[in-house]
């Protein structure tokens, strides 16, 4: 059947194969690969005191990789008609850190066009309190906690103060845009992302045993340092409940806002001040709502 509809539909298969690139090619079959063949092949089977399910621990890496994907082949095709902030925005969908780091190096590059730069970041940073919602209200029970609306705040506030960036759109006429992101959809990233999952899951619940809250709010802080998925999805799907599953999350995402400030701000020294004061304010924004 399925081989059947594949080429009833072959000649829209092969124009839209033939308006990729070489990387957007190669990024949909390894997308293809990790929801397509990995997954049909996993056990779903509880193992362990800890109920880790391969099947169901790859369902999440599928759906983060998939917005990945999508946010990925949007800021690739539609970023550049749309200027630096509204394609630090879409690259948000991928990874608001990755637009960080990207947008840092464009101000230390094109000193003219910081200010789109500060304000595709803080773009970015802003969706991804999104994505976060969506990938909660799919595999975690984290909205009973009030963490929807906790977010939505979150983002607003990103939002504004990305609008308080000036962007001087007259100051580089024909200037550079937001360079491209790296694919999201690589299986070794797939691999280690599911790794980091069971391992945030399983240290969360020794975490809370041996330390209490704070040992997992120092297990959250630790992962704001890098990628919060793996940790956000870990403690929303049981790990955690009540107040310490909203006040972990916050936590991660509080110390991921710095971080990104720190990235960027570090690679851009023009903007450094107006950076710092604006992520400053975004992650100081997250410490009355862990108590709300």
């Amino acid at each position: 059947m399925i081989n059947t509809i594949l080429l009833s539909e072959k000649s829209v298969l092969e124009s839209y194969v033939e308006r990729l690139d070489r990387t957007e090619f190669l990024a949909t079959l390894k997308f293809l690969l990790v929801t397509v063949v990995i997954y049909p092949a996993l056990p779903n089977v509880n193992y362990t005191v800890y109920a880790l399910n391969p099947a169901k621990i790859w369902q999440i890496v599928v759906l983060v990789s998939a917005i990945g994907f999508i946010g990925f082949i949007l800021s690739r095709k539609v970023g550049p008609k749309l200027g630096v902030p509204l394609s630090g925005l879409l690259g948000g969908i991928a990874s608001s850190t990755a637009v960080s780091v990207a947008t840092g190096r464009l101000a230390r590059e094109a000193p003219a066009q910081a200010g789109a730069a500060l304000q595709a970041t803080l773009l970015a940073s802003s969706v991804m309190y999104i994505r976060l919602i969506v990938l909660i209200a799919v595999f975690g029970g984290g909205f009973s906690m009030g963490l929807d609306w906790r977010m939505g705040c979150l983002c607003l506030t990103g939002l504004i103060l990305a609008l308080t960036v000036r962007n001087d759109r007259d100051a580089a006429p024909g200037g550079r845009g937001l360079p491209s992101l790296k694919n999201p959809v690589e299986i070794r990233v797939a691999l280690f992302f599911a790794m980091l999952f069971v391992g945030l899951k399983i240290g969360t619940a020794l975490a809370k045993d041996a330390f209490g809250q704070a040992g997992v709010l120092s297990l959250g802080a630790l992962s704001g340092l890098a990628d919060v998925d793996p940790f956000v999805l870990s403690v929303v799907q049981g790990a955690l409940s009540g107040p310490l599953l909203v006040q972990a999350v916050l936590m991660a995402l509080m110390v991921n806002t710095l971080a990104k400030g720190i990235y960027f701000a570090s690679l851009s020294k023009g903007s450094r001040i107006a950076c710092l004061w604006r992520y400053g304010l975004l992650a100081g924004s997250h410490v009355p709502l862990m108590w709300v």
